[in-house]
């Protein structure tokens, strides 16, 4: 069986919260989509007519998209992925989007928001496996050794 990643373990949320993040953090998510949705798990939320994995993320999207904002986050970029110029032959990522939340804290606000939480299964529906990966800025951009 193929493992997928569609959510954090206890572990990986323990270690992200031991990190000790100051300021806001970046999350880098890769998404692969299904071919065909599946709400098998939240048949509340199928729509009437089977859609894509990418069309059922794209009400993932809009369900969020309030609640991030009103924790303090912000899409930064969402876009299309493709083969690897380097990297895996075999992997691809349909789609890559980089989130800014303004702490952890707030991010871990908006992740247990329960009005949040009910549009989830889109997101579940929608992939057939996903990374997430905080980010922290680690330089000036606007230096001058840049």
């Amino acid at each position: 069986m193929i493992e997928r990643y569609l959510t954090p373990t206890q572990e990986s949320g323990r270690k992200f919260f031991m990190r000790k993040i100051s300021g806001s953090v970046v999350m880098l998510n890769l998404l692969r989509f299904r071919d065909i949705a599946d709400y098998s798990e939240t048949p509340e939320l199928s729509p009437p007519e089977p859609i894509t994995g990418e069309a059922a993320y794209q009400l993932y999207i809009e369900h969020t998209l309030p609640y991030l904002e009103r924790s303090g986050g912000e899409i930064v970029f969402m876009g299309s992925g493709g083969d690897y110029l380097v990297g895996p032959i075999d992997e691809r990522w349909d789609s890559v989007l980089l989130i800014r939340q303004d702490s952890v804290e707030s991010f871990i606000a908006f992740a247990q928001n329960e009005e949040y939480l009910k549009g989830l299964g889109h997101r579940t529906a929608a992939l057939e496996d996903s990374r997430l990966l905080p980010l922290v800025q680690t330089n000036d951009i606007n230096s001058d050794r840049y």
